[in-house]
């Protein structure tokens, strides 16, 4: 949950001059107060969260400006940017000074001109803004990796439910839950996790009850020189000299280990890749649901597949985790700064003398300020990227939300409108119904229930109308009193009427035409 904290918080006399002086600097700030900063934690502060303020606008300059001191590049590069102050400085001096002891002729020699700063500044942005670059191309990269794994969770939940009566309730929730703990294995592989407490540390009491032992799972980087020493020796001399990892321990009540089946969680903690053991254990629980209806080989491959991208994200992750800028091109460009910045003072000195310092402090906070971004966004695994919210997300998305969104699956009875279709042979010929069926309700939506169907009534009213319109008795129509008569039955003509019928039920009101032909 997102921490908030306060900056700059004064006496209330301090206060008073922010407001005054807010009227003639609102054009500036935007109507902002620059007295308080409101600040949202990255990570929470147990998990070693880095400040940062939500207000960078461009009409915030000034508030961003003035809270320099605060920049966490800033204090990244504060070392190389006060050398580089201060080796001004001193240059500054020492043109003035020279001068003044007899050696005017040692301060003229130590100048140089512009030409080639000029010349040069633009290779050096070159180098700067490819790794730049390349370091942002990695950042956008690796959330775009999490926001698939993201997706294809919500997917593979989903397919679950779907199919929750083939593959079984319990069988599902135990499939749910190492979805949920997935996201959270992944995470602590590519960033050693900080919650994790050496086994010796005499600092922590260790509950043996609640605490599981296990050793730290971290992808190896491709600059490891000590894994690559192994490597090589297993290939040349077939031995293996790997050094006895350290032991560590969790608490099993905390995350994601409390989401784990109980007896998966030891096998679990033991194996050297967490998040493919988790993938191995979601692919055996869909292969194990046998064959029935509605679920066969390619509902069972269907959730397989989505199996398998979240392993291939395990590798995504570690390709960018363990594959770093290129150490020659990472030194070239930052051997070429720092020359650059050493000897800018040589060409400025002449112009700004004992503004020297200042212009190189800004100057080299620029400069450097633009590779260490660079630096700290290549692996954005390591802080940039909030991972812990977006597990968070998952996990919420997978079993906080599983009442409410189980909801989503379960559908209304449709209703059915009632028909009545009829037919009628008799000794005097045939008798054709048609039923047409019409609702007077003016809503745009019927509501016709299953159980209301079978509540309504049919009224039959004994009203025929002939061709021309006009309401005929029915036993009119039929002869007399009812009774047949054999003469007119062999020579009468051919008679025919609509008859009305309403069917009425749960307020609804359907007119039914029956026509009648006899002969």
């Amino acid at each position: 949950m997102a921490n908030y904290i306060q900056l700059f918080t004064g006496p209330d006399k301090e206060s008073t001059d922010e407001n005054a002086r807010a009227g003639w600097l609102g054009w500036m700030t935007g109507g902002t107060p620059r007295g308080v900063a409101d600040v949202r934690m990255r990570d929470p502060i147990a998990l070693g969260g880095v400040p940062r303020s939500d207000r960078y606008a461009s009409r915030d300059w000034l508030h961003n400006t003035a809270n320099l001191a605060n920049s966490a590049i800033l204090k990244s590069i504060r070392f190389p940017v006060l050398f580089m102050t201060f080796w001004g400085t001193a240059i500054s001096f020492l043109h003035r000074l020279l001068p003044r002891f007899g050696y005017g002729q040692m301060a003229k020699h130590m100048t140089i001109p512009t030409q080639p700063h000029s010349l040069t500044v633009s290779a050096l942005g070159l180098l700067l803004v490819f790794r730049t670059n390349s370091a942002y191309q990695r950042f956008a990269e690796g959330r775009k990796i999490w926001e698939e794994i993201l997706s294809v969770a919500r997917d593979l939940s989903r397919l679950g439910k779907l199919y929750e009566t083939q593959i079984g309730v319990a069988k599902l929730r135990r499939v749910n839950k190492l979805l949920a703990a997935f996201p959270y294995l992944l995470r602590f592989r590519i960033k050693p996790n900080s919650i994790m407490r050496k086994l010796d540390d005499p600092e922590v009491e260790r509950d043996p009850e609640f605490s599981l032992i296990l050793y730290q799972d971290h992808a190896t980087s491709d600059s490891d020189y000590e894994a690559a020493a192994v490597a090589s020796d297993e290939e040349t001399t077939g031995m293996s000299r790997r050094k006895p990892r350290e032991l560590y321990w969790v608490d099993k009540r905390t995350l994601p280990w409390r989401l784990l089946p109980t007896q998966a969680m030891g096998d679990c903690a033991r194996s050297q890749n967490r998040p493919l053991w988790v993938c191995d254990r979601l692919a055996k629980e869909l292969h194990s649901v046998p064959d029935q209806d509605s679920w066969t080989a390619r509902e069972r491959l269907t959730l397989v597949a989505k199996v398998e991208k979240l392993s291939g994200y395990i590798g995504a992750c570690e390709r960018i985790h363990q594959t770093v800028v290129p150490l020659n091109y990472a030194r070239h460009a930052l051997r070429s700064l720092t020359m650059w910045l050493l000897s800018l003072p040589f060409a400025l000195v002449k112009d700004t003398k004992l503004m020297t310092g200042p212009i190189l402090f800004v100057i080299s906070w620029m400069l450097f300020g633009v590779y260490e971004i660079g630096y700290s966004i290549e692996d954005p695994f390591q802080g940039t990227l909030r991972l812990s919210i977006l597990c968070d997300a998952i996990r919420r998305d997978v079993l906080g939300d599983e009442l409410i969104r189980s909801t989503a699956f379960v559908l209304e009875k449709e209703a059915k409108k009632p028909t009545v279709t009829t037919s009628r042979t008799s000794a005097e010929g045939t008798t054709d119904v048609i039923v047409i069926v019409e609702d007077d309700d003016d809503d745009e939506e019927d509501d016709y229930d299953g159980d209301d169907l079978d509540d309504i009534a049919v009224k039959i009213e004994d009203i025929i109308i002939d061709e021309l319109g006009n309401a005929v008795d029915e036993m009119a129509l039929n002869g007399t009193d009812g009774e047949e008569d054999s003469s007119d039955n062999s020579n009468s003509n051919s008679k025919s009427g609509i008859k009305m019928k309403n069917i009425n039920g749960n307020g609804t009101s359907t007119l039914v035409e029956e026509k009648i032909v006899t002969q």
